[in-house]
């Protein structure tokens, strides 16, 4: 495909080829791929995509990817839920949550930017690709590596939620737990990625693997019937895919695949315990101070986001906001979600739905509008979270009187109902 022109600084402007770079020699500004927009529109619309498999690779002419792909092939195309019972409770009309927690084959939006990274690192001839990462994006990388048939390496701080250790493991990567948080992690991936000269997906592959977020914002106009909602609400860890689902909606429309001047309104979304963008945004400042995490919320427990200054950017530029939300807020948006909907999210999901209801409650979102939640991972990994939480078993025996001895003695238990204001 003649889809990709090259690589552009997203601060001055430098083109570059297209190559294993990320980072300009002028400025140390990031790199961002480029697109022939003329070339997309003679070859991607409406009817080509609906004619394709439902994965993300039906956008493949908006991905920096030239060859057939190898992995991700199932991955993406997760389910836009109409989320009616979340709705009556929150007091909104239009509420749908983006539910990438069952995204193939690791269950977080993750899949989405490995499936372009490596394949990219495929183009590329690279045979080891790795990580810096707070569980999910290590989950992906090493799934998507088998698949691939490439060696494997990656790097998470070693106090990670088990489920996300063995999520990673159970692949065959070489898997090395670093004493310290995620920036501590990062510094040292950098410096490996120099001299092994590996694939790091979120490093040296980064332009190619942040475009991989765009589906997420091309789904949710495809499945609203090719219209854009109002208003987005999105976790951010390192700032990756806040900014690229606006970019997508501006793709979308660049291109006409969305008849609509609406430039939906996006949010961040941030644990108290580690919220730079958000404290950012509050002070009206383009500095993002690094914080020290203190969360439940690890996946998004980033305190030096890489691309935070877009995050805030991109927000501004919608006309949105962002909110921080403690550790019992999260934990309350966990059931909440799980209890109205159905659908059990980790702690940054948690943190969406919890931002969500404080914007509503402080007005910025209007309940009669539009409204999309981003939901990028999946509870099973991170049962540690809620374990004090939930109700344990009964233990009894398997005679009908021992049954009937406790049932008598029970609170009885109903669904949460809508309209209530407090979970039971």
């Amino acid at each position: 495909m003649n889809n990709v022109t090259g690589l552009t600084c997203r601060e001055c402007g430098q083109e570059y080829p297209i190559a294993p770079l990320h980072v300009c020699e002028t400025c140390f500004g990031p790199l961002e791929v480029m697109y022939d927009y003329e070339y997309i529109r003679r070859h991607l619309t409406r009817q080509v995509i609906a004619s394709r498999p439902p994965s993300l690779w039906r956008y493949r002419e908006l991905l920096p990817v030239s060859e057939e792909p190898r992995v991700g092939l199932h991955s993406g195309f997760t389910p836009l839920v109409k989320a009616d019972r979340l709705a009556a409770y929150l007091g909104v009309k239009e509420l749908y949550v983006k539910d990438d927690s069952v995204n193939h084959p690791t269950f977080s939006y993750k899949d989405r930017v490995v499936s372009v990274a490596i394949s990219k690192a495929l183009e590329f001839g690279f045979d080891t690709v790795s990580c810096a990462s707070t569980g999910n994006l290590a989950n992906a990388v090493s799934a998507h590596a088998a698949r691939a048939g490439l060696r494997c390496f990656i790097f998470i701080p070693s106090d990670l939620e088990q489920g996300k250790i063995i999520g990673s493991a159970i692949y065959g990567p070489r898997t090395l737990g670093i004493r310290g948080n995620y920036d501590d992690v990062n510094r040292l991936c950098s410096e490996i990625a120099d001299k092994y000269g590996w694939a790091f997906v979120n490093i040296n592959i980064r332009p190619y693997y942040t475009e991989g977020a765009k589906t997420y914002g091309f789904e949710i106009a495809e499945q609203l019937g090719w219209r854009l909602p109002q208003h987005v609400i999105v976790p951010t860890a390192g700032g990756t895919i806040l900014p690229k689902i606006a970019k997508a909606f501006e793709e979308l429309k660049k291109l006409g695949l969305v008849e609509s001047s609406l430039t939906p309104k996006i949010y961040t979304a941030q644990a108290a315990g580690c919220a730079p963008v958000v404290q950012a945004l509050h002070k009206g400042s383009d500095l993002i101070a690094p914080v020290k995490p203190h969360t439940i919320a690890k996946s998004i427990a980033i305190g030096n986001p890489a691309d935070g200054y877009y995050v805030l950017r991109a927000v501004r530029d919608s006309g949105g906001w962002g909110e921080a939300v403690t550790d019992e807020e999260i934990i309350a948006g966990i059931q909440l979600l799980a209890q109205t909907e159905g659908i059990f999210t980790e702690p940054a999901g948690g943190t969406t739905v919890a931002v969500t209801k404080k914007l509503i409650e402080q007005g910025r979102i209007a309940r009669g509008e539009s409204i999309v939640i981003c939901i990028t991972g999946n509870g099973y990994k991170t049962i540690e979270a809620v374990a004090e939480k939930v109700e344990q078993p009964f233990i009894i025996n398997a005679r009908l009187q021992d049954f009937d001895a406790l049932y008598n003695t029970l609170t009885p238990t109903v669904p949460l109902r809508v309209g209530e204001t407090e979970l039971h």
